[in-house]
């Protein structure tokens, strides 16, 4: 994507490497070469760290002046590091991390408006969903798509079988009859939730199926609504109801140990090819049940974008605009196969790049089709942590359905000023 068109043709011959067009002036470009030792805070692991680190060694490869130094910041923590930089005015030049984070920071200052670089050329490769929850309402752009993930149903066919399941759930309704099948055959654990066990995530998913939100598209609280509730009352079920467990219990372990069904986020199929041999043959996997309304899923991935500290923003938003590139992704997908785990690019159209079985492949695209991703309203970052916890009270059994949502949406209100 980005430089001029004569030096490109030289540079794939040459490297191998991915053509950047800025359509940027002289000066713009010289400023993209110019030297510069940037450093990235991913938010992640280790194996995340590396996968970035490959594409920023290929980057120097084209641009030997630009050195880029990725550190890892975990999810546990990074939210308050980066904040704490963005207070100091003193951090790194990149960060990537939540979907909407850049919304929160750059509301503070922290963040460079990327629409004066050209950004929104990616707009046109990025899942509209991504890009949509990166942005803020007034079409600033602090931040654009960087990976992608979401939620499936993985099985376990051995079990579906036993209690003579023909095929997984497809519907709400389907997925607590299956429940109900699998316990009278002697399965004691049908059913658990793996992403967003307890947690906003894991409501998010019944929320936009029954036809609910998190806010109105003018980003006021949409949680005092009837499908919110039947959203809420449904996911509570599932637990007490249901004997969905609360602890949290990982997919692959789930399964491995005589769960049936599980939702999980769909890393988890690498983990389970590389470290549970006994579910070989075992395990299948499809799109979660869909609701009322929808079968929406939840979206992940996280979002990338530069500090208004940085003293080399040309630089970097070049970097970014390059990790859209083919070359980029091919980098990425081959590191993450390399260690195991998966790398989806926020481009939906390389989903064949990414090392996956054809069942996790299949369902991921058709998840694609209809998934949304987190709120891009100005104070949700600082909403959701409180959102979980009525959330989970009411699953709990601490308070009731209606008092947790109510509660969840004055909190919403609150932060979003």
């Amino acid at each position: 994507m980005r430089r001029t068109l004569a030096a490109c043709a030289a540079l794939l011959a040459v490297l191998g490497a991915g053509c950047a067009t800025s359509g940027t002036s002289g000066q713009k470009q010289a400023d993209q070469n110019a030297p510069a030792t940037l450093t990235y805070w991913s938010t992640g692991g280790d194996d995340d760290t590396a996968i970035f680190q490959g594409a920023a060694d290929l980057y120097h490869r084209s641009h030997p002046r630009v050195t880029i130094r990725v550190q890892t910041l975990t999810w546990d923590d990074a939210y308050a590091k980066i904040l704490a930089a963005v207070t100091a005015r003193n951090g790194p030049d990149i960060i990537s991390g939540g979907m909407t984070w850049g919304i929160q920071f750059g509301r503070r200052g922290g963040m460079v408006d990327l629409r004066k670089y050209g950004i929104d050329a990616l707009k046109a490769q990025a899942h509209p969903a991504q890009w949509k929850s990166a942005v803020s309402p007034d079409g600033t752009i602090y931040g654009v798509p960087l990976d992608m993930s979401t939620e499936l149903l993985y099985y376990r066919t051995d079990l579906l079988k036993k209690a003579k399941v023909a095929a997984p759930p497809k519907t709400w309704e389907e997925l607590t009859a299956d429940i109900g099948r699998l316990k009278a055959a002697g399965v004691t654990r049908p059913f658990s939730i793996d992403w967003g066990n307890l947690d906003w995530i894991g409501y998010f998913n019944f929320l936009y199926q029954a036809g609910g939100s998190f806010y109105t598209p003018d980003c006021k609280p949409a949680l005092e609504t009837p499908q919110a509730r039947r959203a809420l009352d449904f996911w509570v079920g599932l637990y007490r109801t249901y004997g969905a467990p609360t602890a949290n219990i990982s997919g692959e372990n789930a399964l491995e140990t005589g769960t049936a069904m599980t939702y999980a986020g769909n890393w988890i199929g690498n983990t389970i090819t590389a470290s549970k041999p006994r579910l070989k043959g075992r395990w299948a996997v499809t799109t979660i049940p869909a609701g009322p309304t929808s079968p929406t899923a939840f979206i992940g991935g996280r979002a990338i974008g530069v500090m208004s500290s940085s003293k080399h923003v040309a630089q970097t938003v070049d970097f970014i605009k390059f990790l859209y590139t083919d070359q980029a992704i091919e980098t990425m997908a081959g590191v993450a196969k390399g260690r195991g785990v998966p790398y989806i690019p926020p481009r939906p159209d390389r989903l064949d790049r990414v090392d996956l079985t054809p069942g996790e492949r299949t369902a991921i695209a058709e998840a694609f089709k209809t998934g949304v991703a987190a709120p891009g309203c100005p104070g949700w970052d600082e909403s959701a942590p409180e959102v979980g916890k009525q959330l989970q009270a009411a699953i709990l059994g601490k308070t009731d359905a209606g008092t947790a949502l109510q509660r969840s949406a004055q909190v919403m209100q609150r932060n979003a000023g």
